[in-house]
Order: structure tokens, then sequence, then C-alpha cells
């Protein structure tokens, strides 16, 4: 039984650990619409910003990596 519930707790860990996941999507949207919305009311200056663009997606998803990581450690570890 004690087995049993310990199983159950890293797969509704694990489970909680995924909403990271969600969260970096929804980051990344926000990011690029954000950057899409300024691109178009001033497009001379897009060019300039597309660095910083790939650096907030990039930091984005780092966490979603890092959440899936978690998932994936409290899934599968001992």
């Amino acid at each position: 039984m004690e087995g049993e519930l310990a199983l159950l707790g890293k797969y509704i860990g694990a489970g909680l650990a995924a909403f990271g996941l969600g969260g970096a999507g929804i980051g990344v949207g926000n990011i690029a619409g954000n950057f899409l919305a300024g691109a178009l009311r001033n497009p001379s200056a897009a060019a300039g910003q597309t660095a910083t663009l790939f650096v907030g997606i990039a930091f984005a998803e780092a966490l979603g990596i890092f959440s899936f990581l978690i998932a994936l450690l409290l899934m599968f570890a001992v």
C-alpha cells in the first residue's frame, strides 16, 4: 500500500511539474506576439530587436525544458 501511495505521489508531482511546459508556451507566444506588434508599428527598428527576441524566447524555453526535466526526474528517478 505504501509503495502505491509513493507511486501516486510521483505521478501527481510529475503532472504538476509539467504545468511549466504550458507556461513556457504561453510565455513564448507572448514574447513573439509583442515583438510582432512592435515590428508592425515600427518596421525599421524590428531588425535591431531580433537578437533580443531570440534571447527572450531562449529564456522562456529554458524554463520549460527545466520543468520537463523535473517531471522526468520525478517519474523515473528512484
